[in-house]
Order: C-alpha cells, then sequence, then structure tokens
C-alpha cells in the first residue's frame, strides 16, 4: 500500500511510522516547513520526501492532510486536485465543520484522531500513538463507500478505533471533551498563579488534582488559537452552560445548604462511573451482516446512524451482489449488547440485517 502523509508533524509522522511498521506500507511525506522531510526521513516515518502535493499524492491509495486547522480547507481542497479518482482524502483536525463544508467531493472523508501529547514535532512522533484511541470519521451522504471502507480498515491497521459521527455533532462534543477543558485549565492557572503572587510562601504546594487538571494549560497557541476560534460558536455555548453550572454551585455554597452540595458531589461522581463505564465495556466481538441497496451514502448512514448511536464498529467489509443493485456489510461489533443495539437500529432503518 502506498500513502501520502502531508504534514510530518506529531500527528503525521506516527502515521507514516505506524503505516510502515504495521502494513508496510509506502509513505511519501510532503510538508512546507524548512528542516521537516529530512528529519522525517531521519525518524523513519516516510520513505521518501516529495517536493510537492501533487508529486506526494502520485499513485497513492489514502492520503492524510495534517495542517493546522485554518489551513485545512484549503489544504483538503489542494490535495483532492491533485488526488486520482481512487485515492481516499482525510484530515486529522480537530474541528471538522469548516473543513467538511469545503470539501464537498465523494473521496474525501474528515478524520479527528483523539491522539496526541504536549510535545510536538516529527522528533516526538510514535508507531503506537493511536494504539485503542478513538479515530472520528465525519463521512457525509456523497462520502464513496468504497473508500469509507478502505480507511476504516487502514485505521483499525494503525490500531486506532473509528467511529462516525456528523460534523456538526463531533464539534459540539468536542467543544465539551476536548476544547473546554483547555479553557478551563487557562483559567486555572492564572488564578493559581495570582493566589501564588498575593500569598507568597504561605500558599503550600500544589496537589496532583491540580497538576491534573492544568495539564493542557497554555497549549501550542500556534494550533489552539485556530481551533478555538474554528469551534467558537460551540465552544460559547459550552463555556456559557459551565458558567451556569458554577453560579448553581456558588449559590448553594453561599447559602450554607449542605444537602444542595453533596447533592451536586454525589451527581458528579456518578456521571463520572457511567462514562467510564460506557468507555471501558468492551466485550466479545459479535458479527452481522447488513443487506443495502447499492446507492450513494448508504455506507456513510449506516455508519453515522451507529456511531451516533455510540455503536463502535471493530471492522467491516463490503460484498456486492453479483447483480451490482445490491450488497452487504458485515460488522464486526464490541460485543453482544452493541450488536442487538446495532440490529434493532439498522432494521428500524429499513435495513434486513442477519447473523452469520
Amino acid at each position: 500500500m502506498r500513502i501520502a502523509v502531508l504534514g510530518v508533524g506529531l500527528i503525521g509522522g506516527s502515521v507514516g511510522l505506524a503505516a510502515r511498521e504495521r502494513l508496510g506500507a509506502e509513505v511519501i511525506g510532503w510538508d512546507p516547513a524548512d528542516g521537516v522531510l529530512d528529519a522525517a526521513l531521519e525518524r523513519g516515518a516516510i520513505d521518501r520526501a516529495a517536493p510537492s502535493t501533487e508529486a506526494a499524492l502520485a499513485g497513492v491509495e489514502a492520503a492524510f492532510v495534517a495542517a493546522p486547522v485554518a489551513a485545512l480547507p484549503d489544504a483538503v481542497r489542494a490535495a483532492l486536485a491533485a488526488a486520482g479518482e481512487d485515492c481516499v482524502v482525510t484530515d486529522v483536525g480537530s474541528t471538522k465543520r469548516a473543513v467538511v463544508e469545503a470539501a464537498a467531493d465523494e473521496r474525501f472523508i474528515g478524520g479527528h484522531p483523539l491522539a496526541g501529547a504536549e510535545t510536538a514535532g516529527v522528533r516526538h512522533a510514535r508507531a503506537a500513538l493511536f494504539e485503542g484511541a478513538t479515530w472520528y470519521l465525519t463521512p457525509t451522504p456523497g462520502t464513496r463507500g468504497t473508500l469509507y471502507e478502505r480507511l476504516h480498515r487502514l485505521l483499525v491497521a494503525l490500531g486506532a478505533r473509528p467511529s462516525a459521527l456528523d460534523a456538526e455533532t463531533h464539534d459540539r462534543v468536542l467543544a465539551v471533551v476536548s476544547h473546554l477543558p483547555h479553557v478551563l485549565a487557562n483559567v486555572l492557572v492564572a488564578q493559581a498563579a495570582r493566589a501564588l503572587s498575593e500569598e507568597g510562601e504561605r500558599l503550600p504546594a500544589t496537589g496532583p488534582s491540580f497538576r491534573d487538571m492544568t495539564r493542557v494549560a497554555g497549549a501550542n497557541t500556534a494550533i489552539w488559537r485556530d481551533i478555538y476560534l474554528a469551534n467558537a460558536d460551540a465552544l460559547v455555548e459550552a463555556i456559557d452552560d459551565t458558567v451556569a453550572r458554577l453560579a448553581r454551585v456558588r449559590a448553594a455554597l453561599a447559602a450554607g445548604d449542605g444537602a444542595a452540595v453533596a447533592a451536586w458531589n454525589d451527581g458528579a461522581g456518578e456521571e463520572r462511573r457511567r462514562l467510564l463505564g460506557a468507555e471501558l465495556a468492551v466485550s466479545a466481538v459479535a458479527e452481522l451482516r447488513v443487506s443495502v441497496p447499492n446507492r450513494p451514502g448508504v455506507v456513510a448512514e449506516v455508519a453515522l446512524a451507529l456511531g451516533q448511536a455510540g455503536v463502535n464498529i471493530v471492522d467491516m467489509a463490503l460484498a456486492p451482489a453479483a447483480d451490482n443493485a445490491s450488497g452487504t456489510i458485515s460488522l464486526w461489533l464490541d460485543g453482544e449488547r452493541q450488536a442487538a443495539a446495532a440490529e434493532a437500529l439498522l432494521s428500524a432503518l429499513g435495513h434486513a440485517v442477519a447473523r452469520p
């Protein structure tokens, strides 16, 4: 397999390392920054460096665009213009609406791996970066099903767990679980810095809870400024909700309402256990076979329906019927509970579902 990586930093470099080590793929890299391609070759993240986007995309089966969020729409459009008709193009950006709207092409599937580090650059890339990590995909009704299957299987081979979401839902969810934590971390360190300057030596050393809460404070501004602005509307909504929740806690504390404070704290503990339970509840893989009409967007429809319901597709395979009017999507899912949920959901959508 031959793939292109356009932007060979931490994520792009890790894609290259994983593809070379796990798939034996040939990886062609391109990056506009001075010295990056030499560093990528030395690190083993790419097999060869290309002088341009067009040269990098010649004859490849898949292309990963790893540019800053603000540059992604133009970078993806350039990749699609240079890519072959049978090449799947994806990106790794933290926000999805702008790039999906800008790249209305059946070959493009937005992507976002939930993996990374405080460090940046190809010298910190590693093949195991995506092991067990959720990798969101944002197909549209126009996505070509065979290319979605190819990308899904490629990401599984890299060690990731692909999950489909529409771009709007992705950005709303990530505003709460990724972007808001960065905002809160920045606010907390600013508060602590002020307290330290006022209290001097009388303030004790910070504990592990503060260190855990502020690990991402001051993350790379060149990256995070664009993420904040690209998802500003969803992030503002999340901040407003946070302010309202803090106001309710403040009112309970000011009133000395111990019952309300206890209920608030117990509720948070229960919600955390529920979230962790949903994340960790994985059992034996179960298989379903879904009969679908051969029409554009049907694979994306199935993937999005399952992704929005929290059903994880471990693997998938497409098999067209002899008359090419219909086909079968074989799905391998995380356990019997998820298989039963998927069966009910897809049946309700009008698809015939069978167990092998």
